[in-house]
Formats: structure tokens, C-alpha cells, sequence
């Protein structure tokens, strides 16, 4: 990820090396280095994604591409966040490194815990299924799409909501590769741990408009940013709550920065009048250059 614009920015080479000086993770080398293995680690993850997604609004940047607004999915809220001017890109990377490694630390204290995606049924009627199935360790943890959710929980009981999904027809059930139930109270732990981690960071009011995770609205100062950056560990992701937020904000556009193509794809299934472009890639943003 970002290999394109760590060979081709002299500002994005310098990210990378204050990235690896707040993390204590030589950067470089884990996202272009590593194997499946190192990157599946959680502290490594966000990192990976993070700093990608950094660099590649960077790269946006220095073509031109200037935001009025910012928004981010999980640990992308993160770079979001240092887009905005509420915290400093090394502040930034080192709360990605301490998030992501409490959240796993927390996943192996709350025992068997673990993330499923249900496909093709709505946040309601798989609230429902939940309640009439009586599993109380099962929470909606991502709110994707009208038709597209990520239940965190317990193994147990995410093997029970799975087979009583299917059952109430959703169309697919996708066990996801995580080490823990995040966005849940699940991570009860982490949440209490981190919360002293961002005590110690001074958090700015937005210098553009910035859209919460939790809330799914705009943040207007420094103060709420930072509370939410706490509560969002254990908070589930209001995404479609989000986009309605930004297009009433009256933006024209979106720019995906970051790896994939998976927010863009979001965009989409909700047929929202926004139209979100991909830009992960030097390719992609220059083939958007303003």
C-alpha cells in the first residue's frame, strides 16, 4: 500500500518517517514488506491503513485535490482527523499504533470474541432477528448500508445470529478476519485504556468541516473530537448516518483516499446524489487532477 507515493512525493517519504517515529514500527517496511501474517496483527492493520490513507490524501493534495471536508471509516478517521487540523499527524499515528494494540489486547481479554457482515438485509430486521433469537452478546458494530451491517460479539452467539440470519434471509453472512469484536462493548477495555492515551493529546477545534463516526454528524470543536475519538472504540460506525450528514452539508463530491475501493462502493448502494471518487492509487488522482 502507498508505494506509489512514497517513490514519487518527498512529503509523503517524510510521512512515513514520522509515522515510524511515532509508532516505534519501521513503516516502510511493513507496508511493503510484510507477509499476510505481520499485517493481520491489529496494531499493524490500523497502522497500514492509516498511514496509506495519509499519504494518499497527502498525494491528493499536492495535485490539487483540496477538501473543504473530511470524513473516515474506523481507524480512518484517524487521518480524518489530522486532515481536519484537530490533531497533528504525529499525534495521529501515535494513537493509530496504541488504538490498534489495545483493541487486540482487548479482544484476547474478552475471550472468544469476533465480527460477521450480513449482505442484503436491513440494520432493523436483523435487530429484530437478534431480539427474538434472545442473544444479548451480539451488536450491530458497522451501520455500511441500508442493506449492509457488521454484527461484533461473541463466538458463541455470532454463530447463533449467523444460522438465524440466513434463516430470516439475509442473502450472505461473512465472518471477518479480526481479532475481536470492535465497535462493541466488547472492547470495554481498550475503550478505558485509551482514554488516558488521548487525555495526553491536544485536540484542536475542525479547520474544515469533520463528521463523527458515533454520531454520525458534524463536530464542531476540539473538545467533542476528542471525547468521540474515545467513545468510537466501543461505539458503533453510524456510516450511512454519515453520508446523509455530508450531502445535507451540501458537499458536491467525495474523494475515497485510502487503500480499495470499499467507501466508494458504499457511496453507490446507498444511490446517494454524492458521487465518490477513488483515489488510492497516483494513478487514480491524477487521472482526477483540478
Amino acid at each position: 500500500m502507498a508505494k506509489d507515493f512514497f517513490e514519487t512525493s518527498r512529503a509523503v517519504r517524510a510521512l512515513f518517517k514520522l509515522a515510524s517515529e511515532a509508532s516505534g514500527i519501521d513503516t516502510g517496511k511493513l507496508l511493503f514488506e510484510s507477509d499476510e501474517e505481520t499485517l493481520k496483527q491489529t496494531q499493524n492493520t490500523q497502522l497500514s491503513v492509516a498511514l496509506a490513507g495519509a499519504a494518499a490524501a497527502l498525494c491528493a493534495r499536492e495535485h490539487n485535490i483540496q477538501p473543504s471536508g473530511c470524513a473516515g471509516f474506523s481507524v480512518g478517521e484517524y487521518p480524518a482527523l489530522a486532515e481536519a487540523g484537530i490533531i497533528s499527524s504525529a499525534d495521529m499515528f501515535h494513537l493509530v499504533s496504541e488504538r490498534g494494540r489495545l483493541m487486540e489486547e482487548s479482544g484476547r481479554r474478552s475471550g472468544a470474541s469476533t465480527m460477521t457482515a450480513v449482505l442484503f438485509m436491513s440494520p432493523e430486521k436483523i435487530q429484530q432477528t437478534l431480539a427474538d433469537a434472545g442473544l444479548t452478546h451480539v451488536w450491530i458494530a458497522n451501520y455500511n448500508s441500508p442493506t449492509q451491517s457488521v454484527l461484533s460479539g461473541t463466538v458463541g452467539e455470532i454463530e447463533v445470529a449467523e444460522e438465524k440470519l440466513k434463516a430470516a434471509g439475509a442473502r450472505r453472512v461473512v465472518r471477518l478476519k479480526v481479532s475481536g469484536a470492535f465497535h462493541s462493548p466488547l472492547m470495554n477495555w481498550a475503550h478505558d485504556e485509551f482514554a488516558a492515551v488521548v487525555a495526553k493529546v491536544k485536540f484542536h477545534d475542525p479547520a474544515i468541516a469533520f463528521f463523527s463516526n458515533v454520531t454520525g454528524k458534524q463536530v464542531k470543536t476540539g473538545a467533542e473530537a476528542k471525547a468521540l475519538a474515545v467513545a468510537q472504540v466501543i461505539s458503533p460506525v453510524l456510516w450511512t448516518a454519515e453520508e446523509t450528514s455530508i450531502v445535507a452539508a451540501g458537499f458536491d463530491g467525495c474523494f475515497e483516499t485510502g487503500p480499495g475501493t470499499v467507501l466508494t462502493g458504499l457511496w453507490k448502494s446507498t444511490e446517494s446524489p454524492l458521487v465518490c471518487h477513488p483515489c488510492g492509487t497516483l494513478d487514480a488522482i491524477a487521472s482526477l487532477s483540478l
